[in-house]
């Protein structure tokens, strides 16, 4: 039986309100944006600029990762343990005398790997993804610290190691990492039937599945995605760094969480888009740059954050009471 993918009455209502939501969203980026160029003589810098979109990107591709787990009505609390057991993966490889392609190449296959156990865990065994993806997150660094005898290891490669801060026609190529992700992360989710499954799985699983969605396929590639958008990350961020360490990247699937959470994708399921967590991945670079430039105690950044979380999930609630 083939899925039914037919649009219902409620479709354009939902897609004026994304929009709308989109435009909000701009819009206090552009707010935050004003403020602190007025409240600070550094924020518009080329050096700053340049700083914060760096800041920002690495985030925004693990938030993407993440949204897709999140529309199916699951959650990926390991993507931070992979980005920082990534690094060790990679600095380890090159040290081996691994070419730079393959040593990328068998990284990315860890993140799928490590997406596709995930996977596993929730459609085989039973799991619920709070409780799989915290295992791991234990786990990734435990063996990261091992591998490492709880040290780093250096990079020397520096071909690698430059590309986290050149520029390409004035744009730095983390930025250009984002728009290389989320060109075919629109077409996946917004343009294909694989990103209708997901939101299909996301809103009714039982559903889906007498419509003739493989819903446990969906899973597992949810997961393979998060896994892999980290895995990518580890990448950036061991090239940014210049060494591998099991202890990088520490609460950042909190911040990937937040942003995609910040950029509309709803923690119930079936909502979401790609360009709102890339949006909410450079509010908070915006906030977390603005406080240092102003000198804020770091604690207010954290919880400027949560309000807005509170403040989302709060109208998201009426949304879907209203819906």
């Amino acid at each position: 039986m083939a899925a039914n993918t037919t649009e219902g009455p409620t479709v354009a209502p939902k897609r004026k309100m994304n929009i709308l939501f989109s435009l909000t969203l701009i819009l206090l980026l552009l707010a935050l944006w004003i403020v602190l160029g007025l409240s600070t003589d550094v924020f518009w810098t080329p050096l700053n600029i340049t700083n914060l979109a760096r800041q920002g990107s690495m985030t925004a591709i693990l938030a993407l990762g993440q949204t897709f787990v999140i529309i199916t009505g699951g959650i990926d609390l390991s993507v931070g343990a992979i980005v920082g057991f990534c690094t060790v993966i990679i600095a380890w490889l090159l040290q081996a005398g691994f070419p730079l392609w393959a040593s990328i190449l068998i990284t990315l296959l860890f993140g799928v790997l490590i997406g596709a156990f995930h996977g596993f865990g929730i459609v085989r065994m039973g799991l619920p993804p709070f409780i799989i993806t915290l295992a791991t997150l234990t786990s990734l660094r435990g063996i990261g610290l091992l591998i490492t005898n709880g040290s780093t290891i250096n990079i020397v490669n520096d071909s690698f190691t430059n590309f986290a801060v050149s520029d390409f026609l004035g744009i730095p190529s983390l930025f250009w990492m984002v728009i290389l992700v989320a060109i075919p992360a629109v077409i996946f989710l917004h343009l294909s039937r694989w990103g209708r499954y997901l939101f299909a799985v996301g809103s009714n699983r039982e559903a889906a599945r007498l419509s003739g969605v493989n819903v446990n396929r969906m899973i597992y590639l949810a997961y393979i995605l998060s896994g892999t958008c980290a895995a990518f990350v580890g990448v950036l961020l061991a090239s940014r760094i210049a060494i591998g360490n099991a202890t990088q990247a520490d609460g950042w699937e909190l911040q990937a969480i937040a942003s995609s959470v910040i950029g509309g994708t709803s923690l119930f399921g079936a909502v979401g888009t790609v360009y709102g967590p890339l949006i909410g991945a450079f509010i908070l670079a915006t906030i977390n740059n603005g406080a240092n430039l102003l000198n804020l105690n770091s604690f207010w950044q954290r919880i400027i954050t949560g309000v807005l979380i509170i403040v989302i999930v709060y109208f998201d609630q009426l949304r879907r009471r209203r819906a």
